[in-house]
C-alpha cells in the first residue's frame, strides 16, 4: 500500500494541516515589518526637516544681525520667532548670537540648539546644535 492520499470518491481525504493558516501569520508579521520600516523612514524624514529648518533659520537670523543698523539681539529674536513658527517654542529656547572677526572680516553667527525628534517631535533636548553665519554689513 501506499501512503498517497486517496484519489477515489469512496474513501475519507487526507489534508495536510500542518499550513493550515499560516498565511494570517506571515500577512501579519509582514505587514509589521513594512509598518516599522516606513515609519522609521519618516520619522528620519521629519528629523532631517527639523535640522534643514534650524539651520535656515540660524542663517536667517545671521543675515538679520548682520544688516546695517540691526542688533545681535534682533538676529537671534528673528531666528526664534522663524523656528517658534515653523516648529516648536520649544525648538527655540536655546540661540546664542555671536559677533567676531574671522581673516579680518567681521560675521555674526547665530547658534541654536535643540531637541532631536525621535518619536513625532519629542527626542533628547540638545542633540542637534546648527549654526548660520552672514558677513557683517557695517564692516
Amino acid at each position: 500500500m501506499s501512503a498517497a492520499p486517496h484519489q477515489g470518491g469512496h474513501g475519507p481525504e487526507v489534508h495536510d494541516r500542518t499550513e493550515e493558516g499560516s498565511a494570517v501569520v506571515d500577512f501579519v508579521l509582514v505587514s509589521v515589518l513594512v509598518c516599522a520600516i516606513t515609519l522609521s523612514l519618516l520619522q528620519l524624514g521629519f528629523a532631517l526637516h527639523v535640522r534643514n529648518t534650524l539651520t535656515w533659520a540660524a542663517s536667517e537670523g545671521a543675515r538679520a544681525g548682520a544688516r546695517t543698523g540691526m542688533t545681535l539681539e534682533q538676529g537671534a529674536a528673528r531666528s526664534q520667532d522663524l523656528v517658534t513658527q515653523s516648529l516648536s517654542a520649544r525648538y527655540a529656547q536655546d540661540v546664542h548670537v555671536l559677533r567676531r572677526v574671522e581673516n579680518g572680516v567681521a560675521v555674526v553667527e547665530v547658534q541654536i540648539t535643540a531637541p532631536l525628534p525621535v518619536i513625532a517631535l519629542w527626542g533628547p533636548p540638545g542633540a542637534v546644535t546648527t549654526r548660520g553665519r552672514a558677513f557683517a554689513e557695517d564692516q
